[in-house]
């Protein structure tokens, strides 16, 4: 109990630290709770002052304490059966009433013990004869005099502490191997949580950005690296996928928030398809950015080329085994007079043909074309499904009635059979044109012609179904591709125009 002058002082104290409980109780020591000075701050607000400490009144009367203490004298001294007699009051209160009026009244019990006192002898004895007992523990007890509980306290007094330290050693030891065995199951939790972690990973790898399971992680970029740790969240926390794939935190959540974003090439991307399909998927991404550049859309390459690799627009293109016209050295050929120079510095001053071939299932057809230098436009082809002299005479007299009076263009070809015909050179000399010719086996003497034909094939015939295409049907799509090629494929080397529009730009053609 605290005095009113305490519970004043605390309380003032307790305003003074600003209803601090805490620094109250450890200046003044007491009370030993918070609680109770909150108590006393409620009732100090509440009635202006604090109550004086007071007794406690006894619950019974002195004449009621007599009669309990006289009843317990006259009835046999037991405070059991006065407390049940008289309904009052709890044994232990009856104890002090009695110890307070009739001191020497209360009864006193004395514990019984053995009278017979065994040696420390005798009872390391009894407990070697227990020890090695054929019989009950009853009757061995039986016949040492004592009861069977003695003779157990007997046997821990002698040989409990060695005991003891028997089953703490053991225990120690379970302990210990418990221990040990617990570290390693955790420890293998671990290494296979990590495992499934970078198996994850990699298979995640291979499904959102196509890598194969071999990959190494260093080598991603930091936006494949976060879409990975996107897909992984769920199942993983952040921290451990972080660690696992080796990237900053910073920069996980800069590509996080940045593919979150609207993508400003939305617009630029559906543009690209559809230029790259009207063009029948011929045109890689110098020209698709060239067409772009026409239309206004200010743009790199490069995110051209990175927009048509995600869009897959890939111009494709495959090897295969020429057309070979050479039939040996039937007549005389001609010098090389072109030597390799492919430019030229107006139009029909040096023309190159040669004949390729075209294999669907339907059969062959061949294409024998004339490929002016100035700018590469076609002056004339024939096509055809045998390559006859027909096939190159015809294209030769509609590329003659192409030029004009005083126009003799060199024609370089290779040495096929067919250039050394005499239709065909009949109208040659007839035109006043000059012949040329490449070395034998030397492509590159005519590497101009070559390209061409490369180009055709890339752009219009490989990777693309032919069956079901017949002749004449292929035949028209092949002619449709010519003229386009003329009028409308844009060229790098002349400025992003097509072979017509340079024409006319240079008003060559009215």
């Amino acid at each position: 109990m605290y005095s009113r002058e305490e519970r004043i002082k605390a309380i003032e104290l307790y305003i003074k630290y600003d209803f601090s409980a805490a620094d109250t109780m450890r200046t003044l020591g007491y009370p030993e709770d918070r609680r109770t000075l909150q108590q006393w701050h409620i009732e100090y607000q509440r009635t202006g002052k604090l109550h004086e400490t007071y007794r406690k009144q006894p619950v019974y009367s002195q004449e009621q304490k007599q009669m309990a203490v006289d009843y317990y004298l006259e009835h046999g001294r037991n405070i059991s059966r006065t407390t049940r007699a008289i309904g009052y009051p709890a044994r232990e209160t009856l104890r002090e009433w009695i110890k307070e009026i009739s001191p020497n009244a209360l009864k006193v019990y004395k514990k019984q013990t053995n009278m017979i006192s065994f040696s420390k002898e005798q009872k390391q004895e009894a407990v070697i004869n227990f020890c090695t007992r054929e019989h009950s523990a009853v009757i061995v007890a039986k016949e040492l005099g004592v009861s069977r509980q003695v003779l157990y306290k007997w046997k821990k007094e002698i040989l409990g502490e060695d005991i003891e330290h028997m089953k703490k050693q053991k225990k120690q030891l379970l302990s210990n191997d418990k221990n040990t065995l617990a570290a390693e199951v955790e420890s293998l939790k671990k290494q296979i949580y990590q495992q499934q972690i970078e198996l994850d990973i990699l298979k995640k790898a291979a499904e959102i950005i196509k890598k194969d399971q071999g990959i190494n992680l260093k080598g991603l970029t930091n936006k494949e690296k976060a879409s990975l740790i996107d897909a992984l969240r769920e199942s993983y926390p952040l921290k451990e996928l972080l660690n696992h794939i080796k990237m900053a935190r910073s920069s996980y959540f800069y590509h996080h928030a940045a593919s979150k974003m609207p993508n400003k090439y939305i617009a630029i991307k559906k543009r690209i398809n559809q230029l790259f399909h009207e063009n029948c998927g011929r045109y890689g991404y110098r020209r698709i950015h060239a067409l772009l550049k026409r239309e206004g859309i200010d743009i790199s390459e490069k995110v051209v080329r990175k927009i048509m690799s995600e869009l897959g627009l890939f111009v494709m293109g495959t090897k295969k085994r020429k057309f070979n016209s050479y039939q040996g050295e039937h007549a005389p050929a001609a010098e090389n007079l072109l030597e390799r120079d492919f430019k030229a510095d107006k139009p029909n001053t040096k023309w190159l043909t040669d004949i390729t071939e075209f294999h669907i299932p339907a059969g062959k057809v061949y294409l024998s074309p004339i490929v002016d230098c100035f700018d590469g436009m076609l002056a004339s082809w024939t096509i055809g499904t045998s390559p006859n002299a027909s096939l190159v005479n015809t294209m030769l007299d509609n590329a003659l009635h192409s030029l004009k009076y005083d126009e003799k263009p060199l024609i370089h070809s290779d040495r096929g059979g067919h250039y050394r015909w005499a239709g065909w050179l009949e109208r040659i000399k007839n035109a006043g044109l000059t012949r040329s010719m490449s070395k034998k086996g030397c492509c590159p003497d005519n590497a101009a012609c070559e390209g061409f034909f490369g180009r055709i094939k890339n752009e219009m015939f490989y990777n693309r179904n032919w069956i079901g295409v017949s002749i004449d049907q292929f035949m028209d799509i092949l002619n449709d591709y010519l003229k386009w090629y003329n009028e409308k494929r844009i060229k790098i080397s002349l400025g992003f125009m097509s072979p017509l529009e340079y024409r006319m730009s240079n008003e060559l053609i009215v």
